[in-house]
């Protein structure tokens, strides 16, 4: 096991503020999730994850089951490399493969809700040829904006994570990335957002086919947003959020 800071060097120790490293990052060849089918994914460790997001401790469906531990372990330092041993496994995928980064965790920030952009460079250079996609929660302030538009143009798909139809109408307007929005417990149909904007659900979530057979949320300029239904364990507590209107 590795740790590294954020520009993927030896770990340097971290001060007392709220912005802490090191970064762990882990990669799994075949995922044996049954939502994402047997692709390629990984996991980063909770540091990278927003310090204001609604979900965090408090329905956020990573912290529950199989995979809660595995991302405990992540973050704990018991499994995973540094970066550039990120990249390297990245470097070794097929051309074209689907893979899925972050099935935990966020992207790396260089500061408390910023994305560190040169990370993020590194990363959409080493899918070159691939079809690598991801999910942020991270506010699109002018730099994420900018961040998060290179990794797209460079063929890295990563997508506004929006907790209500109203702030996915929001990030759409910003013509940035792909979104995608969490749901209500349960919903099967497809829907609007307020300003009329079409939601469809996640076929993997349906149990129509998975992400590996899918691949919508790699289409960097679909027009569409996806919607996930709130589940895991918590996923009445999460319902209570989006009914209340109170993103992060």
């Amino acid at each position: 096991m590795v740790t590294t800071t954020s520009r993927g060097g030896p770990m340097l120790r971290a001060s007392s503020t709220a912005f802490a490293g090191p970064f762990i990052y882990h990669f799994t060849r075949v995922s044996r999730n049954a939502k994402t089918g047997p692709m390629a994914v990984t996991t980063t460790s909770a540091n990278t994850c927003l310090p204001g997001c609604s979900f965090r401790q408090s329905g956020c469906y990573a912290e529950n089951g199989l995979l809660a531990l595995h991302w405990r372990a992540v973050s704990a330092g018991a499994r995973g490399g540094s970066f550039d041993e990120l990249l390297a496994q990245i470097r070794t995928l097929p051309r074209r493969a689907l893979w899925r980064h972050n099935q935990a965790g966020d992207l790396t920030p260089s500061a408390p809700g910023t994305i560190d952009v040169h990370l993020l460079s590194r990363l959409a250079m080493a899918n070159r040829g691939r079809r690598g996609f991801t999910y942020t929660h991270y506010p699109p302030t002018r730099a994420n904006r900018a961040a998060i538009r290179q990794a797209n143009q460079l063929g890295f798909a990563v997508n506004l994570s929006a907790e209500t139809l109203a702030q996915a109408d929001g990030y759409a307007v910003l013509e940035v990335a792909p979104v995608v929005v969490v749901l209500p417990v349960g919903t099967t149909k497809p829907t609007r957002t307020p300003s009329g904007r079409p939601v469809i659900v996640c076929p993997s979530s349906v149990g129509n086919t998975d992400c590996l057979s899918c691949g919508i949320c790699q289409q960097r300029d679909r027009s569409v947003i996806v919607g996930f239904p709130a589940h895991g364990a918590r996923a009445r507590h999460v319902e209570r959020i989006l009914l209340e209107g109170r993103p992060s």
